[in-house]
Order: structure tokens, then sequence, then C-alpha cells
């Protein structure tokens, strides 16, 4: 990475929530390594026009028992002050006769990635943008079903959405003065609403911004290690979070929650992958999970769990894609 940045010659760059299986190379050779990828608007492939049409399909999250004793740890290391913040995610078994390249041209966001049959991701959440000297992020924390009554109001108002946004953002704002100058909040907890044929969500992001030193470029690997992985989906304390994480999941996240992104030679782009699903055997796994603070409970909690992992409800997704039974 440091030297095509330092040569300013395009790459491609895909690293993992366990940072063992980073894969950087030349933007031209991405797709003959298997990798088509779209990132707000730039992409490497050539789209393909699939018409969408009904596909019943099977949905099994993980059992509320493994669920809620990975959720017992979690609070007990929050009472114990060891995390204030943790993102616990699980797999979800999907069972459907789309495969993962169907998945990808129907996929509707502004960050996709399709690895070869392995994996597939249809992301809206950015993790870092260099553009002109300027370093961007943009933590997403906090969604609601549009269609709930007075539903900006709730995400707006709620405390335990508050709370993690707010935890967040402090977070990376701390990451970007790692590597930055003058980092400011520049727009704080506002509302995008995505729109689908069937339904619209809500989702709560800010913008953090810095100020890069001139030779960036020599600097990049630093610049993206030190923020890996993303504060949006581990949690705070960053690094103590982490290994509660790593001892209360299933196994590795691999690519899940990781970073996939590009370097033009001027400027990068870059998104978390999340909106993942995987190839394991005959099945497909959807990863999903969201924040546990002090103020979480368990029902909510696994309730939220199941209602995401539902492939109508992920709303990147035409509605005709997914009918579940």
């Amino acid at each position: 990475m440091l030297d095509l940045a330092s040569e300013q010659k395009p790459f491609f760059f895909l690293i993992d929530f366990e940072l063992q299986k980073p894969l950087i190379c030349p933007l031209e050779e991405a797709q003959s390594l298997g990798f088509e990828f779209e990132a707000n608007g730039f992409r490497n492939f050539q789209p393909q026009t699939r018409k969408p049409h009904p596909n019943h399909l099977s949905i099994a999250p993980v059992p509320k028992a493994i669920y809620s004793e990975a959720y017992r740890k979690v609070v007990d290391e929050i009472y114990k002050g060891n995390t204030f913040l943790i993102n616990l995610t699980f797999p979800s078994t999907i069972e459907s006769h789309l495969d993962l390249e169907d998945i990808f041209h129907y996929a509707k966001a502004p960050y996709k990635l399709l690895h070869d049959n392995r994996f597939v991701v249809y992301s809206p959440e950015c993790f870092v943008k260099i553009k002109d000297g300027h370093i961007y992020s943009y933590p997403m924390k906090g969604t609601i079903d549009a269609q709930v009554s007075e539903a900006q109001k709730k995400l707006e108002t709620d405390p335990k959405e508050i709370n993690e946004h707010n935890t967040i953002v402090d977070l990376i704002r701390n990451d970007l003065s790692k590597v930055a100058k003058e980092v400011q909040v520049t727009r704080f907890r506002y509302l995008d609403k995505i729109k689908t044929q069937k339904k619209e969500i809500y989702h709560t992001s800010s913008e953090i911004k810095g100020k890069l030193p001139t030779d960036w470029k020599s600097q990049l690997p630093d610049i993206l290690l030190s923020m890996l992985p993303a504060g949006s989906i581990s949690g705070a304390p960053k690094d103590k979070t982490i290994s509660i994480i790593q001892e209360v999941e299933q196994g590795p996240r691999g690519y899940y929650t990781g970073v996939f992104g590009y370097f033009d030679g001027d400027n990068l782009d870059s998104a978390v992958n999340i909106r993942y699903l995987e190839k394991k055997d005959d099945h497909l796994l959807y990863r999903s999970g969201g924040g546990i603070t002090f103020l979480s409970d368990l029902e909510s909690e696994y309730l939220s769990l199941i209602h995401i992992s539902e492939p109508t409800r992920l709303l990147s997704i035409s509605y005709a894609v997914f009918c579940v039974k």
C-alpha cells in the first residue's frame, strides 16, 4: 500500500476485522482476482440488469440461549467497567435459490463488493474518505423504521440511541486526532432516509473532518491501521472491547465488519463491511448485530437481532428479491 500510494498508483484494498488477512492490489488487477466493487458511483465491473422475481427463503437466527449467554457476559463486562459500548453480532442461516452474484446486482447501496461466490457486501456506511488533503469519517449509529409513528422524534430522543451515537462520535474523533489536525464534528446526528420499493428507514450519522499532513500518502498504511477496526462496529474503549468480542462471539468475524475501498491516485474512499452475506456449504450466512450498553435489555436486543436479520428488513435490496415465508 505504501509503495502504491507513494507512486500515486490506484489500488484496491480489503482488510478483515482481526487484521490478519489484508489484501491490497493494483486497481486493474482487482477484477482478475475475483473482486467486483462499487463505491459512490465508481465501479470496476459492468452492471447487469436482472429482473427481480419472488424468491422464498428460510431464515434461522442464532438460538436465544446462545445469544443470551453472550449477552450476559457482555453486560457483566459493562458493570465491571471494562466496556461501555460493545457491538455484539451473530450469524443467521439463510436458505435461498439466489446466489451471491444475484444479490450483488440486485442490491442498492453506495458501497458494494462481491468476491467470487464467497461473500457479498452492500453497505450504507463509509469508513473514511480522504479528499483534497482532508480526512472524513461518517459513523452510523441509530436506525428506525420510517413507518413507525413519529419515527424521527423517537430516534432523535431515544436515550440509548443518543448514548451510543455520542460514544462512537467521540471515539472516531479521537481516532482521527491521531493522524490529523483541526479535527471537528462538522455535522452531528443528522438523519438519512433510505428508500426501497416497500419501505423506508432512517439512519443517524455524523460527519467528522480533519486536516492531514501534506505527506499523508507516505503515511497511508499507518493512518488506516490506527483507526481499525471501525469504532461503529466494535465499541469503546476499543482495545478492551475487541478482546471481549473475540471471547463471546462464535469465531472470528473475518471480512465481516472489516473495510474495503480504493485509492484513485489522489483520493481514497472506503466502506465498513456491513450488510454482509457469505456462502457456507449449501447455505448463506447473514451477519448482524447491535450495540449493547447499560441501557440495553436482553429481550429488546434479541428481538432487534432477529428483526435486522430478516432480509425484508435490510432495505438495501428490493423487496421483490426476498419474500420471507
